[in-house]
């Protein structure tokens, strides 16, 4: 790997220590590790800290629900040409007429899940999908790499959906598992009255505060947004110069190999040489397929994950809104009137109430969440990083070897 690439390696471990810094909302200041050992300790990614998030939700998990994505298949008619999934489900719970199904769906079908999640569960944090559109001349989206990546970003969608207290009881997920042709048009009347007044928040109202704890999560989401943001763009420059080191490499390689046909006496040097270029070559190219399709997915998927959950914050914000506006003008008419705070009032801090419980509960679990993903990223980006320089470094010892026994011989065939 070329010295700038390192460099960029270096840039990429420090975005990440300044990120992981910031816990549970709240940012902090930090320092650059002086190790390794201590960027890990920055993570508090032990397994102490990982049981703990385990025992908070022991008691919410639901096992009973186990989903699938699997077996992609293109398919071809005059109109389109598109992408189905195999979604496979087991469960045991009683709203499921069978103890198995086995459904296609294709991606804007999962797309329709979400958005009637969002609709009908307003109050929780909505896992995201991988985007829907690519550029065109850039990433071919019928390509085997590209449909790969996208059937594991919607198995990952639809597990974190199932495994989730309140998702996964949704109807709706219980059509998009269940129906054999999924009517997009049923549902409708699903709407949870607490989603529809969240929509219809009175208006020119604004917000007098937001409290302590959420402002916490706002900022968090700002500075978390931010330092993904670096470190796929370092990411980017890593993998194209990677690309353009790759094909150097390769022309490097091959010219030894040209080279060792017209030297007979250096035949096998040159030959060994050109082998270990090839080693190399094939050692950086899989390192180079990891960032592109196990890293930066990653990363995508909790850049979406910020804007849901900012969008989240919004509905919470709206809810308050909704809730002061309404007090205001009922303490308001009290004064005039006399008349009691309405019913109304009540239910809109309920509903507010909920929000915010609802929220707290999905922040927490989102915490976890990403604890586990991003030590799972970085423990794999170390081993497939030592893989790559110790596939490089036998190369190359390989080679020392074959010339030192080259040696040798030419000492005996000067001494006879």
């Amino acid at each position: 790997m070329p010295v700038a690439s390192g460099c960029y390696w270096l840039s990429l471990s420090c975005v990440f220590t300044q990120e992981v810094a910031l816990t549970n909302g709240t940012p902090m200041e930090t320092l650059s590790p002086a190790s390794a050992s201590s960027l890990f300790n920055r993570l508090q990614l032990d397994d102490d800290l990982e049981a703990d998030g385990r025992d908070l939700y022991a008691s919410m998990e639901t096992r009973d629900l186990f989903v699938t994505v699997d077996d992609p298949k293109k398919h071809v008619s005059t109109m389109e040409t598109y992408i189905t999934y195999r979604v496979s489900t087991k469960t045991s719970r009683i709203e499921f007429d069978l103890p198995e199904y086995c459904v296609r769906r294709r991606y804007q079908d999962f797309d329709w899940l979400r958005i009637k999640l969002e609709d009908s569960q307003p109050t929780h944090l909505i896992p995201p999908l991988p985007e829907k559109f690519v550029m065109k001349g850039v990433v071919d989206r019928f390509s085997e790499e590209f449909v790969e990546t996208r059937m594991k970003a919607l198995d990952k969608f639809l597990k974190r959906v199932a495994d989730h207290p309140v998702l996964s009881f949704n109807p709706h997920l219980n059509a998009f598992l269940t129906a054999k042709d999924l009517n997009k048009r049923q549902g409708l009347a699903l709407l949870t009255k607490v989603g529809e007044s969240v929509k219809h928040v009175a208006g020119g109202y604004k917000l007098r505060a937001r409290p302590a704890e959420f402002c916490a999560m706002g900022e968090y989401l700002d500075t978390f947004s931010l330092k993904l943001g670096t470190i796929d763009r370092i990411a980017q420059r890593i993998i194209k110069e990677q690309s353009e080191y790759l094909t150097e490499l390769r022309e490097y390689g091959t010219v030894y190999s040209s080279w060792a046909g017209s030297e007979q006496e250096l035949r096998r040097p040159l030959e060994g040489v050109a082998a270990c270029v090839t080693t190399c070559c094939g050692a950086l190219e899989e390192l180079s397929d990891n960032m592109s399709q196990d890293f930066l997915p990653v990363l995508r998927e909790y850049v979406l994950y910020v804007e849901s959950m900012k969008n989240v914050l919004r509905k919470r914000d709206q809810s308050q809104a909704e809730y002061e506006g309404r007090l205001e003008a009922a303490v308001l008419r009290k004064q005039e009137d006399r008349t009691p705070i309405p019913m109304e009032v009540e239910k809109c801090q309920d509903k507010m109430e909920c929000f915010n419980a609802d929220l707290k509960a999905d922040w927490e679990r989102w915490q976890s969440n990403k604890r586990q993903d991003f030590k799972q990223l970085l423990t794999g980006m170390a081993d497939k990083n030592i893989n790559y320089y110790e596939k490089c470094q036998a190369a190359w010892e390989s080679l020392i070897t074959l010339l030192q026994d080259r040696q040798t011989e030419d000492k005996t065939s000067e001494t006879n």
